[in-house]
């Protein structure tokens, strides 16, 4: 592309540059820099528990160490299987340290999943929760695990909280695990007590070595391990710095509630945090009054999220109990942020929230709307520095004019390598100079933002008519009384498909279909309008936030052919 094809170019404010001159170092320099420059400073907020970067890096020198001594070398797989606490940050910088390449795990993973996943990625070492060791231990006979590495939130918990969480933890899982060391089994306490912290060192080659297998969410078939080597992750972090112009090194916190586990929290908070030298909020959990009570006590200025939590929070019934005025940055993503979320947001803390955009093929982030600039409500922004992207009409490689829709495609330095082991399923994605199909429905304005109207196989084709559920969506989350909405197609034997929508009522709302009916009738072209209505009182969701339109579509199939087989 020409610099007249970027016409987003000239939307960036001076502050934030077109392109980036990248440090070429393996992601876990940067923790040892943070080390060096902030050691006595706070890395993490824990439950009441707090750790300095010096503590954090030599932590991560022990696991390094550690691994080694186990037989862990240049290029072996370890899975990461925890929530958001200490040790997901050491155990992720201290594989890295190793030599290994980190393959982040779901913690609520079915053993059939996990199963999968260590196979698929050949992982030779898992590090999990004590309560998480029993499906470890029972999968391992079955895939290539040598060793089993475990830890437990007590870990990491001040005193009494250290002593009463057991109790607490067999009343909520019922059952208390108590694995002990072993030549396969290895205790968190253990290693730090007897880790000799002297790391070998590997050559890294951050272009060409791979630093993550960060697995899709298997909406398509089994999941696929996506390849991202070091120079991906390190660019996409600087990225984000880079756009995240008025965040000070050092200076800032973060709300770390998005799952490690999940790229997009990985990237835009943990990396960031380390790469910046902030201090970082752990939360394992989402429960909306203890993050409202978390953000009044900590004060955090940077708060990462996705549509679905900051929902939760604003309709909380207790939410104008709280101060939320510390957040000063929120960048959303995962799914579609609506106008009125994004809206009452900023009204409510005083900070800004922007849309963004990515994909784990992409490390994630490839577009955003400028957190203090120009930006447009219901577009995803621009492109990042370096980052290129453009419209293909639909099933073809011919770039589409300005407003007309097509699939979204993508160049730039955060791309993946390919998905592991699997070159047919990458050139079905990965052009051969660059550019990525994102599989998204979008379009460019003239000014050169972006618009998601929808994923290419999420469309409802009913009667003829091409019908993008965000659209339905957006107008749904306009009602004052719809705390979420979510629009599938479902088979029907006149119109091919027809338009169903599953609504969560805001607290105390008594709204009815007929009502729903009558108010999307006059906010949309009568075949948009939804046929069906389902209200529940919670959706689907993955660990990071995002509704799972896929299990609504899985159920509707379910049912329907349940019903042509009785007839």
């Amino acid at each position: 592309m020409t610099d007249f094809q970027r016409p987003w170019h000239q939307l960036y404010p001076p502050e934030v540059p077109t392109t980036i001159d990248y440090e070429e170092r393996p992601l876990q320099d940067y923790l040892r820099s943070s080390a060096e420059l902030y050691g006595e400073k706070k890395a993490l907020y824990f439950m009441g528990k707090e750790l300095s970067y010096k503590v954090v890096y030599e932590q991560a020198e022990a696991l390094a160490s550690y691994l080694q001594e186990l037989g862990l070398e240049k290029g072996d797989r370890v899975s990461i299987m925890l929530p958001n606490c200490p040790q997901s940050v050491i155990s992720y910088y201290g594989v890295l340290m190793a030599g290994g390449i980190v393959v982040q795990t779901n913690p609520l993973y079915m053993e059939r999943e996990l199963q999968y996943q260590l196979n698929d990625s050949g992982a030779k070492m898992i590090i999990c929760l004590d309560v998480l060791y029993p499906k470890a231990a029972n999968v391992k006979p079955d895939t290539p695990l040598e060793h089993i590495i475990v830890t437990g939130i007590k870990d990491y918990l001040p005193f009494p909280k250290n002593k009463i969480y057991p109790f607490i933890q067999k009343r909520q899982y019922q059952l208390l695990v108590k694995p002990e060391q072993s030549t396969d089994t290895h205790l968190w306490s253990h290693m730090l007590k007897k880790a000799s912290g002297n790391v070998a060192p590997v050559d890294i080659d951050p272009k060409e070595d791979l630093a993550l297998l960060q697995y899709t969410g298997g909406t398509t078939g089994f999941p696929k391990g996506v390849m991202l080597t070091h120079f991906n992750l390190v660019v996409n972090t600087q990225m984000s710095k880079k756009w995240l112009y008025k965040c000070k090194d050092g200076e800032e916190t973060v709300l770390a509630i998005l799952p490690f586990f999940h790229v997009y929290g990985m990237t835009s908070v943990m990396n960031l945090s380390v790469m910046m030298g902030n201090k970082m909020i752990l939360m394992p959990k989402f429960e909306p009054e203890d993050v409202l009570k978390v953000i009044e006590k900590k004060r955090p200025t940077l708060f990462p999220g996705a549509p679905t939590i900051y929902i939760a929070l604003l309709n909380h019934p207790n939410l104008k109990k709280y101060d939320l005025s510390s957040i000063e940055a929120c960048i959303s993503g995962s799914a579609p942020l609506p106008v009125e979320v994004q809206e009452r947001f900023e009204e409510v803390t005083g900070g800004k929230l922007v849309e963004g955009y990515g994909l784990t093929e992409t490390s994630p982030v490839t577009h955003s709307n400028f957190v203090w600039g120009n930006r447009v409500s219901g577009s995803i922004g621009v492109p990042w520095p370096d980052t290129d992207a453009k419209i293909f009409k639909m099933n073809g490689d011919e770039e589409a004019e300005n407003g007309e829709i097509g699939e979204i495609v993508v160049k730039g330095p955060q791309v993946m390598q390919g998905y592991w082991n699997k070159p047919e399923e990458t050139a079905l994605v990965l052009s051969e100079d660059g550019w990525f199909r994102t599989g998204d429905m979008g379009y460019m304005d003239d000014a050169g933002f972006f618009y998601i109207v929808d994923r290419k196989k999420d469309m409802i084709i009913a009667g003829g008519y091409n019908i993008y559920p965000r659209e339905v969506e957006e107008v749904l989350y306009e009602h004052s009384e719809i705390q979420e909405a979510v629009i599938v197609g479902v088979p029907d034997p006149y119109r091919g498909e027809t338009v169903k929508a599953f609504i969560v009522k805001k607290q105390g709302s008594d709204i009815t279909e007929e009502e729903l009916n009558e108010y999307c009738r006059k906010n949309m072209a009568a075949y948009k309008v939804p046929r069906l209505y389902e209200f529940r009182a919670e959706l689907p969701k993955t660990a990071v936030g995002k509704i799972l339109r896929r299990i609504l579509i899985e159920e509707e199939k379910s049912k329907y052919e349940e019903s042509e087989s009785i007839q």
